[in-house]
């Protein structure tokens, strides 16, 4: 049989829309398997709520309901007291991929590909053919707009079944309601786990929640009070490729290369601006879009020779120790909470800082010898698979934990004891090993800020242990003493009547030799 001309192969040849590539692999979102994939769903939609509310600056109130429908379906209805949606732009935020504000924001979010919240509405017309209905009203003196819709796979475009308007008393923010199929369990892998942590780490939020057995959950706001917002920045020259460069000079509206380079950068000023033109041989008079290849190439090698500052940090929002310890706490009871957070840091132009904090005791106490419990975060965001090839894992394994107090099996590994380790990394661009955003890429530079993280908190908890150690040694020696005085007594009336001197010596010499070795013995088995 004759092979295929190259007309005809041409006749094969299409576009592929992303919405239809996303459709065939799905499993790169996170849906990839059915308990998986209703957390995914969550996920992605309490994301989009919470960036949405403290963008508008307001302390957010979610509210979750899950009901089992049978037959492996399951409705998820979300509500937040967010800003709400304008009419025109409801259809593309939910029913179209690569759709958002943040992709070329160079500052923290949750969300950032403009895949998630339309991804769970394909994911939802995919498994049970049902579409999303997005409900929303931007105030009290706004009318309520309502939306069922799918996803055009083909195009890539919303696809409106039914549009309407309300006036049903519905509260401002945005309620959206999508059926899908998924497996609901009870365990660490689970939504009523992934929503109890991603409380822990947004103390400020107020999260009600109803899962499919009928449980209630009210994970109540510790803190009354948002963080400081996250501000854009520019690019710094440190994290640019030859490719960025070369759009970034064909895209400006400065007219020479000192004043692009001022203008589209972070921390270039005219000093350092001229000095990257001297180096590279360039003329900082010249207009941008006449630098040819070799220029930009002297150009960007230029750029990461001078000495310039770190970015600015002012475009991150950190979970503060304060946060860290008020997040654990309310919903921890544990003895002893400790946090730290490390200065910010920089890994290819990027800026990112790490904080940690330590629960240990209270109601752990029962897992003594099970590991600890591992939480681990990127830009608030709990992350609870793919933990193997995360850098937090790495970096809490090459950890000695037996330094601090907790039992390490082998030379490095997850240490077991009664504690929580809890570890955040926000950055503008956190470096996730794929689309679905579960853990994070192993830089070295990462991987050693989280490990000296984990050593601070560590230290602070090696010195509540030796306290704690001491106070039992302590309160030992005094039920020692308080159990065998009357011994004592009896001994020194003996001695007395004896008409010996009564001296303490050889009464303490005979409690000793009799009782007082094999206690103490004891209680060094114990220990």
């Amino acid at each position: 049989m004759p092979g295929k001309t190259a007309e005809e192969m041409a006749l094969d040849q299409k576009e592929i829309s992303v919405a239809e590539f996303f459709e065939k692999n799905r499993h790169l979102l996170g849906f990839d398997n059915p308990a998986k994939a209703l957390i995914t769903v969550v996920k992605e939609g309490v994301d989009n709520a919470l960036d949405a509310c403290e963008e508008a600056g307001k302390l957010p109130h979610l509210k979750i309901n899950i009901d089992d429908l049978g037959e492996n379906k399951y409705e998820i209805t979300l509500k937040d007291n967010g800003p709400g949606i304008v009419k025109e732009q409801m259809p593309s935020i939910f029913g179209k991929l690569l759709y958002g504000s943040k992709f070329h924001s160079r500052r923290q979010s949750r969300g950032q590909q403009g895949i998630g919240i339309s991804a769970s509405v394909l994911y939802a017309q995919l498994t049970t053919g049902r579409p999303a209905i997005i409900t929303s009203r931007t105030d009290e003196n706004s009318i309520t707009k309502r939306f069922k819709l799918k996803i055009d796979t083909i195009n890539n475009e919303p696809e409106i079944l039914h549009e309407e308007e309300l006036d049903d008393g519905f509260e401002p923010g945005t309620e959206i309601k999508i059926v899908v199929e998924g497996k609901y369990l009870q365990r660490y892998h689970s939504v009523d786990e992934y929503l109890k942590q991603t409380a822990i780490a947004n103390p400020y939020a107020h999260i009600e929640y109803s899962n499919p057995e009928g449980e209630n959950f009210d994970f109540r706001r510790a803190i009354h009070e948002l963080p400081p917002e996250p501000q854009e920045i520019k690019p710094h020259p440190y994290g640019v490729e030859l490719g960025v460069l070369s759009r970034m000079l064909k895209g400006t509206e400065s007219n020479k290369v000192l004043s692009f380079l001022q203008n589209e950068f972070t921390r270039i000023g005219r000093t350092s601006g001229e000095e990257i033109c001297r180096l590279a041989e360039v003329d900082p008079d010249k207009k941008p879009k006449n630098l040819k290849h070799n220029e930009q190439e002297r150009l960007l090698n230029a750029m990461q020779k001078v000495k310039i500052q770190r970015p600015p940090t002012n475009c991150l929002s950190p979970i503060s120790e304060e946060l860290i310890k008020n997040g654990l706490a309310k919903e921890i009871d544990a003895e002893f909470i400790t946090a730290t957070s490390r200065d910010p840091e920089v890994y290819r132009g990027n800026p990112f800082q790490v904080s940690c904090g330590i629960a240990y005791g209270g109601e752990l106490e029962e897992r003594e010898t099970e590991k600890v419990t591992i939480m681990r975060y990127a830009n608030k965001v709990p992350l609870l698979y793919q933990s193997s090839s995360c850098a937090i894992t790495k970096a809490l394994e090459k950890t000695d934990w037996k330094r601090y107090g907790l039992n390490q099996p082998g030379s490095n590994g997850i240490p077991k004891g009664p504690a929580v380790i809890f570890v955040h990394l926000c950055s503008t661009w956190v470096p996730f090993t794929s689309e679905s955003k579960e853990s994070i890429a192993r830089y070295p530079k990462i991987v050693k800020e989280v490990k000296l993280a984990l050593q601070e908190s560590a230290r602070d908890l090696r010195r509540h242990l030796s306290r704690k150690r001491k106070g039992k040694k302590e309160k030992r020696r005094k039920k020692i003493f308080s159990n065998y005085m009357p011994l004592v007594l009896e001994n020194a009336v003996e001695l007395a009547g004896d008409g010996q001197e009564l001296t303490i010596e050889p009464i303490m010499k005979r409690v000793i030799d009799e009782k007082l070795v094999e206690e103490v013995e004891e209680g060094d088995e114990d220990e």
